[in-house]
């Protein structure tokens, strides 16, 4: 990455990355990390929507090619898949992992050695896949890693249902932020991903993480160093509403931002098996000319990176 200093390092030196593993960690005790708020005490052993305790599980870790270019690079982006999700998306690719829990319980300590071993086998970043009901834990294993010479910079790959406070604890730490923006209204949300209110929190997430990093910057090999990727998924039908959510990233967020609109809907989970809500729609593959038109709506909203 060249001659820049990933964030956290100087937060590491002064003391305040410890600082906030400490206040993150405290959380917890009566958890409000997700938009569900639901006050269950992971500490000691209480699990909410999530399903998850006080350590971090994770499914599995290595260098990923499948991430946008600027991500990947020439050797990988160092990917760790967390289990358990704050959403139920009835149409989930990874299933497995985010509904049904697969992965293991590890140590703040194991989460910092993988980190250290993405950094070795020369992965550009670390790539942190549904890191939002996990925070604590990874600002804790950070303060190991960093100060055991982690460097790279950081990737918060989330689905977009984050709280502002909790994001403002990650401010200074992230580099590189990639959140999804799934829908354009609230009802679809609900229905789709049993996620309450999911826009008005997504929206209020990705013009936090726009104030923190700012538009998408690359370094002369065309690898991200720091900035904001939006990932929008078209789903058929129109059932992702993606004018609205174009709409509000060009007046709201940024006519730069750097939007990467995503074709490979498929029927998966629930809608693979047919029982998901609007499996007349969901239950087909997205057709081409309804990615054109959503690609079509993106430019008509004035954004011009990425897609």
């Amino acid at each position: 990455m060249g001659e820049r200093e990933t964030s956290y390092l100087s937060l590491l030196r002064s003391g305040e990355l410890a600082r906030r593993a400490g206040e993150a960690r405290a959380l917890l005790s009566a958890c409000t990390l997700c938009p569900r708020q639901c006050g269950v005490d992971r500490l000691h052993g209480e699990r909410g929507y999530c399903r998850s305790g006080a350590e971090p599980k994770v499914s599995s870790f290595g260098p990923h090619y499948g991430e946008e270019p600027e991500l990947v690079g020439r050797y990988g982006s160092g990917t760790i898949f967390f289990s358990n999700c704050t959403m139920r998306c009835e149409f989930c690719q990874n299933y497995p992992i985010s509904q049904e829990g697969a992965g293991q319980e590890v140590s703040c300590d194991d989460l910092a050695m993988m980190m250290l071993a993405l950094q070795r086998r020369g992965c550009h970043n670390i790539n942190f896949v549904t890191p939002t009901h996990y925070v604590p834990q990874i600002l804790g294993a950070l303060v190991i890693a960093a100060g055991s010479g982690l460097s790279v910079p950081l990737v918060y790959n989330t689905g977009g249902y984050d709280c502002v406070p909790t994001l403002e604890l990650l401010d200074g730490v992230f580099d590189i932020y990639m959140p999804d923006a799934k829908y354009g209204d609230d009802e679809t949300a609900r229905r789709l991903s049993h996620a309450p209110h999911y826009t008005r929190y997504m929206k209020a997430a990705l013009v936090e993480m726009q104030r923190q990093v700012g538009d998408l910057v690359v370094d002369e090999r065309g690898v991200a160093v720091r900035g904001l990727i939006i990932r929008h998924l078209v789903l058929p039908d129109g059932l992702a509403g993606s004018r609205e959510v174009f709409r509000f990233i060009a007046e709201e967020v940024s006519r730069d931002a750097y939007v990467n609109v995503m074709d490979q809907y498929r029927p998966m989970w629930h809608a693979a098996a047919g029982t998901a809500p609007c499996q007349e729609s969901l239950g087909r593959a997205l057709r081409r000319e309804e990615y054109e038109e959503a690609v079509a709506e993106a430019r008509r909203a004035g954004l011009r990176r990425g897609f």
